[in-house]
């Protein structure tokens, strides 16, 4: 039997190890929801959510405007993007198909989660109709908008979500307010008949088609072809575009609609960084949509650094009263990374039941042996401890449990270092990725190895400055060369 044989799921699978926003097709969002491992921790951290947010769905709604933000922490490695990423499948009941079968995401959880009261929960809100928006700020922001990014972005996906124009929020004002007087369907029509295009196809090009726009609006509304000329040439001019007004167009949507809206975004706090003007825009979105919405619409956030951490530095540097922010994202849900060996060993290293056995006898033969050649000196701490048990040799083979820790903190070292470690802090690259990259460079050997540190390397060096890199290879190069010549 050799180390490819030995697990339940094949190690050479696709695994995505890396959490997109964006990337929601059944394929994916099937496997997300069937691998997620709900650890103690993480079931702890779904109950504060969910004890914070039940309330606000079902008839019996209360009102609470000013606990509709969520702000959730956590450094590299500890799976904030996917901790959000499964609870917007769960909120807006996401359905996948896989092998012809149809599944909801709340049916995953039946199997996950064992608390029938806290389970009921969970059924009361993915049941309550809820819109859900999930992106990468960074990947949906424009450079050029500077203190306004935030907004703009809230107001793009939004527009989006609902069927505006997303790139021209103008575009997408005469949208809405068309939509108000009952005219947007018959403006479509009218401008396919004149144009021959769908409105949806053309509008982002709008500047070469503002002929057919006014006459299109001339035929929806009943006013004048030069009306509605002057109408398309002062859109941009005469767009009002603040926060309050964006609240209200939410709440208008949500009294059409009778649902909930949450807003989740992905890396808010490393985009955010050190600008206080882009926190204090944050605040004050987050402050006016639970009051104008009465609740009804909820921003869930992810940042490394939790609420307190990373408004402190800005208040005491800038004089900004973020109390606000603190007292609206209320609930505060802190991922750490000690969970990452139960995630890695749920989700690629279960063992068949022949390899249990197999290995089992390993121990037996050779657990001294492992115990005292993996051992550090005496003032070894304990998160650098060898294996000390047969069921943790198995659960972890062919790793060791410092490997977790180690492999960690090199990540956590690279992610502050350097240019290219801002690919890294934004999930370029997972620990479960580098964890299956390692074992399947040994997949062909026998129980008798285990995967020494320095496999970890092709996980890790495409995020290595040039200079460190390329010392690196050329020392291995060097060491190549010596051992050749040693054998002339």
């Amino acid at each position: 039997m050799n180390i490819e044989q030995i697990f339940e799921k094949p190690l050479k699978r696709n695994i995505n190890g890396v959490v997109k926003a964006e990337q929601t097709d059944d394929a994916s969002a099937y496997i997300e929801l069937d691998e997620y491992v709900i650890t103690r921790e993480l079931e702890n951290h779904l109950r504060h959510f969910f004890e914070s947010y039940v309330p606000a769905t079902g008839p019996e709604r209360i009102r609470m405007e000013n606990k509709i933000g969520v702000w959730v922490s956590g450094f590299f490695g500890s799976g904030k993007s996917h901790f959000i990423k499964i609870l917007s499948y769960l909120l807006s009941n996401r359905k996948v198909t896989h092998n012809g079968t149809e599944r909801n995401a709340y049916s995953f959880f039946e199997d996950k989660i064992k608390d029938a009261l806290f389970l009921a929960d969970i059924n009361k809100a993915v049941h309550y109709p809820t819109e859900v928006i999930l992106f990468n700020i960074d990947s949906r922001a424009n450079v050029d908008d500077k203190e306004d990014a935030i907004l703009k972005v809230f107001l793009k996906v939004f527009n989006e979500r609902i069927g505006y124009c997303a790139d021209f929020p103008h575009i997408a004002h005469l949208e809405r307010e068309l939509d108000k007087r009952g005219q947007y369907e018959t403006f479509k029509a009218a401008f396919a008949d004149i144009n021959g295009s769908r409105w949806e196809d053309e509008r982002d090009a709008y500047y070469f088609i503002s002929d057919d726009m006014a006459q299109a609006l001339s035929q929806a509304t009943q006013q004048s072809l030069e009306a509605s000329r002057q109408w398309v040439e002062q859109l941009d001019k005469n767009f009002p575009l603040d926060i309050n007004n964006f609240c209200q167009w939410v709440k208008e949507w949500l009294d059409d609609n009778g649902k909930n809206i949450l807003f989740m975004v992905d890396e808010v706090g490393q985009f955010i960084g050190k600008n206080t003007q882009m926190m204090l825009k944050l605040q004050t979105i987050t402050e006016n949509l639970g009051v104008i919405c009465g609740g009804r619409a909820w921003v869930i956030v992810t940042s490394q650094a939790d609420i307190d951490a990373a408004i402190g530095g800005m208040s005491s540097r800038d004089g900004q009263d973020f109390s606000k922010i603190q007292g609206r994202f209320s609930t505060r849900l802190q991922l750490s990374s000690s969970n990452t060996s139960e995630v890695i060993q749920k989700r690629l290293l279960v063992k068949t039941d022949e390899a249990k056995a197999a290995l089992a006898k390993v121990w037996q033969e050779k657990g001294d042996i492992l115990r005292n050649q993996l051992a550090f000196d005496p003032t070894t701490t304990t998160a650098l401890r060898p294996f000390t048990r047969e069921e943790e040799f198995v659960d972890n083979y062919p790793f060791v449990p410092w490997h977790y820790q180690i492999l960690q903190k090199v990540f956590e070292s690279i992610r502050t270092k350097g240019a290219a470690g801002k690919q890294l802090a934004m999930g370029e690259r997972s620990q479960l990725e580098a964890f299956q990259t390692a074992a399947q460079q040994i997949s062909a050997q026998g129980l008798d190895s285990l995967v020494p540190f320095w496999r970890f390397y092709a996980a890790i060096e495409s995020f290595l400055e040039p200079a460190v890199s390329r010392t690196i290879t050329q020392a291995a190069r060097m060491v190549f060369l010596m051992s050749s010549m040693a054998t002339c």
